[in-house]
């Protein structure tokens, strides 16, 4: 006997995934199907809430009888901003509607409930990616400009040094270590629009992480104390051997920093855990349960920031560039992995989620 189908096309993965309330509205007005933000949003399960007025339920400052009609007379989508919205339990909501009929079945209206803090939050993330990315290929292509004159600079500071006497010489020195270091930082611009697309093989994370760390014992980690947490059964990853290891090393790097002169504790732990699954755009999804986390107990990552904190030219620090984490970011999302950083003062933990090498020794991305 065929399975049963709904007369209305069933919602997938990337209803489930909207961050706004969605709802599927039928010709009589009932509620067909609910995303978990609108469970959420109205403080009730899918199943109580299938088959009934829609507008029982949500109370919305605004003529939604006709709105509605118009949509399906239309085929259009509809939008109405600035509402009030509430479910009769919560105080109002100022929120933007938007009605779009289902082409595959006229009669249906999907209804999104864009709460206005939402809105914003969903605006000013586009706004800050179009903003870096401009900016990026500005900084890059200024970087490789600059840096010819800079270097003609070095050289004519070190040439007058020859002839000068001890006190003179300081301010040559000046000149040279100032250019040099604006040349590291333009050279960091550069590397973080070069980056080659990985070279995957099957790679010990543990060997990634040695090497990362005996790099910053012997330079800006000297004054740290590392401490080796390791899950030495831990099956190998698929991922580019030199950036997986630059990766481990700016993640070293920023808790070095986060430290300060007075030096600090830095963990490196890793450990296998199955529960967390990467859900791409397409719908397919990809396990990853290789985790290593870079723990410090330096005072934490300011609040005004942390939600930016993986974004180009965000840093808590000074004299930061804001181009280590954005890099780090952008390598592990290339390789299929997940970053994310949980801070409070006294701990930072960033925990790197990578998936495994395949067992037939594929390569890949």
């Amino acid at each position: 006997m065929p399975a049963y189908r709904p007369p209305y096309p069933v919602p997938g993965v990337i209803w489930a995934s909207l961050p706004m309330p969605a709802f599927l509205i039928g010709t009589d007005g009932r509620i067909l199907e609910v995303n978990p933000a609108g469970e959420i949003f109205l403080n009730a399960s899918l199943r109580s809430l299938k088959g009934v007025p829609a507008f029982d339920r949500l109370h919305i400052d605004a003529p939604m009888d006709e709105a509605m009609a118009r949509a399906r007379a239309n085929q259009a989508a509809l939008f109405i901003n600035d509402v009030f919205v509430t479910t009769g339990e919560k105080p109002p909501v100022q929120c933007n509607l938007q009605i779009a009929p289902m082409h595959d079945n006229p009669g249906i209206v999907m209804l999104l409930v864009t709460p206005r803090e939402i809105a914003d939050r969903l605006g000013r993330a586009a706004q800050v990616k179009s903003a870096a990315k401009s900016a990026i290929g500005m900084a890059e292509m200024l970087a490789h400009e600059i840096k010819n004159p800079l270097a003609g600079i070095t050289g004519a500071a070190q040439l007058l040094s020859m002839g000068l006497s001890a006190e003179d010489r300081e301010l040559t020195d000046l000149i040279v270590e100032e250019t040099r270091r604006i040349v590291k930082l333009l050279e960091q611009v550069e590397q973080f629009g070069n980056v080659r697309p990985p070279d995957c093989r099957a790679v010990n994370i543990h060997d990634a992480l040695d090497r990362a760390r005996k790099s910053a014992m012997v330079g800006f980690a000297a004054g740290m104390t590392i401490v080796e947490d390791y899950d030495p059964s831990l099956p190998p990853t698929c991922a580019d051997p030199d950036q997986l290891m630059q990766v481990f090393l700016n993640l070293i790097k920023n808790a070095a920093e986060a430290a300060g002169p007075q030096g600090g504790t830095i963990r490196l732990r890793t450990f296998y855990d199955l529960s967390l699954r990467l859900r791409r755009s397409d719908g397919s999804g990809q396990k990853l349960p290789l985790q290593i986390e870079v723990i410090d107990d330096g005072p934490g990552i300011p609040p005004a920031i942390a939600a930016e904190i993986f974004e180009p030219f965000v840093s808590g620090r000074e004299n930061g560039t804001g181009l280590g984490l954005a890099l780090v970011s952008k390598i592990i999302s290339d390789h299929g992995g997940w970053i994310a950083v949980d801070s409070v003062p006294g701990r930072t933990v960033f925990r790197v989620s990578l998936p495994l090498a395949p067992r037939d020794g594929a390569t890949g991305t």
